[in-house]
């Protein structure tokens, strides 16, 4: 089921694609703000409670409704699972934002190319040089395919191995959407959740992430160049030391790392930062910028340019390609099993 699921959720995505004001983005912006007023009330377990109502409750909703669909008829469940995939799995949900910078770069036209990532990113990106460009569009997009397909993917395998059908992708995507708004709204004068409740998300969605991460990290190395993506992933981790083992921060620097070594390119240095003045209520779901400046990654790699992006393009499909096939094996082998 998992494999004809991902499949048919990955094609309506394509055919389909969620507008950016969907009724269901602007329903869970109302759900999460509602939870935080409602029981965010400053304290770690106030926090700690909020995250839980926000997330894990529909989550487990999730799970609930696939075990009494199953029980109806598994054609039910198989529905319900890949309806709740096109809802949190795809590539629609921020594509557009890199085709559009990379059709501005393939013509010249850095302007527009800056302007469409600060449109994207909600920040002033300034004067931003050509190679600085890619090299941002390389790591966000990189970062969004990994928030949007490969650590959804990932969640929901887990998930549906232990038998949780589709809990897993919606706890991920929960998790992530719930952190990210929550630091979004902190940023705005007067709009904030308390520290209690950041924290516990930032952490919740690190701890979540963890395994995702490095998933996607395997398999980009595996469909790369391995070797020099074990290698910048290796000195990636000894440069993060000092982070804890499940943090926002180390999350990144895998996938990121990892990216480097595969397409042999140099990332990391300073984040995107300050929110644009003019930044519409739509950055509520945009991608947020890297929350701190990471250190040189795949530093044995060419300096960021136009060609990489493609390469990253063909990094992520094949990655898609990888992971369909061993859906597609596992499928197989639970059926003559």
């Amino acid at each position: 089921m998992s494999f004809l699921a991902v499949l048919l959720a990955l094609v309506l995505e394509q055919v389909r694609p969620l507008s950016p004001t969907n009724v269901l983005h602007a329903g869970l912006r109302a759900w999460v703000r509602a939870i935080s007023g409602n029981l965010d009330a400053g304290r770690t377990t106030h926090g700690y409670l909020a995250w839980a109502a926000a997330v894990a409750v529909p989550a487990v909703l999730a799970m609930v409704v696939h075990h009494l669909l199953w029980q109806l008829h598994p054609v039910l469940a198989y529905l319900w699972n890949v309806g709740l995939l096109y809802l949190t799995l795809g590539f629609r949900q921020f594509s557009h934002h890199f085709t559009a910078i990379r059709d501005a770069l393939d013509v010249g036209d850095e302007d527009q190319a800056r302007s469409a990532l600060a449109r994207w990113q909600q920040v002033d990106v300034g004067q931003l040089p050509r190679s600085e460009i890619v090299r941002h569009v390389i790591e966000h997009s990189v970062l969004a395919a990994h928030r949007h397909v490969f650590g959804v993917l990932s969640c929901y395998c887990i998930g549906a191995a232990l038998g949780l059908g589709p809990a897993g992708a919606v706890l991920y995507r929960l998790s992530e959407f719930a952190s990210r708004y929550w630091s979004h709204k902190s940023s705005q004068p007067g709009e904030g959740v308390s520290p209690a409740l950041l924290r516990v998300a930032e952490q919740a969605w690190a701890l979540i992430d963890y395994l995702p991460a490095r998933m996607t990290a395997v398999a980009f190395a595996v469909v790369g160049s391995f070797e020099d993506a074990v290698d910048s992933w290796r000195q990636c981790t000894q440069s993060l030391a000092g982070l804890a083992w499940a943090s926002v921060e180390r999350n990144q620097a895998v996938v990121l790392a990892a990216t480097a070594g595969a397409v042999q390119v140099r990332l990391g240095g300073s984040p995107l930062s300050g929110f644009a003045p003019n930044a519409a209520d739509a950055s509520d779901t945009s991608d947020v910028p890297l929350p701190q400046p990471l250190g040189s990654l795949g530093a044995g790699g060419r300096t960021p340019e136009l060609a990489h992006l493609r390469s990253v393009v063909g990094l992520v499909w094949r990655s898609v390609v990888l992971w369909m096939v061993l859906l597609a094996l596992l499928t197989l082998a639970r059926l003559l099993g």
